[in-house]
């Protein structure tokens, strides 16, 4: 099945698989869920991901992380902001702030993907793509 908005079918996805406790979630591998991925790793959201399969087919494999014996997700909640129907943008000036610097901010940056806070350093703006806490 087609999918149209890879980066909220990828949200959808590991939401699910918090929810249900998974290990391991697949999602569609692209530039941009590569690198939203990578970034989630770096914020220490997920354990690992890794690239599985070829061509087409191409899958990452996120390994998600839990705290504690009775295993509480360490994400709370992935909210997608700039959608195919409606983009939202921010400059450097409106950089939205997730939960007083609690929770992070996902940007598209000319730069590249990178979280609120490193666009407030680096003094750019973009398309806020999701918020993560």
């Amino acid at each position: 099945m087609a999918v149209n908005d890879t980066i909220g079918d990828m949200l959808t996805r590991i939401r699910n698989a918090n929810m249900m406790r998974h290990q391991t979630v697949e999602v569609s591998s692209t530039k941009m869920t590569r690198s939203i991925a990578l970034v989630l790793k770096e914020e220490g959201f997920i354990a690992n991901f890794e690239e599985a399969g070829e061509g087409i087919k191409r899958k990452l494999v996120l390994t998600l992380k839990y705290r504690g014996k009775n295993r509480q997700p360490i994400i709370n909640t992935l909210k997608r902001v700039s959608r195919p129907g409606l983009r939202v943008y921010a400059n450097r000036r409106e950089l939205p702030r997730v939960l007083g610097g609690i929770g992070i901010a996902i940007i598209s940056t000319s730069s590249g993907i990178m979280t609120d806070r490193e666009a407030r350093r680096t003094g750019v703006g973009g398309e806020v793509l999701c918020y993560v806490w």
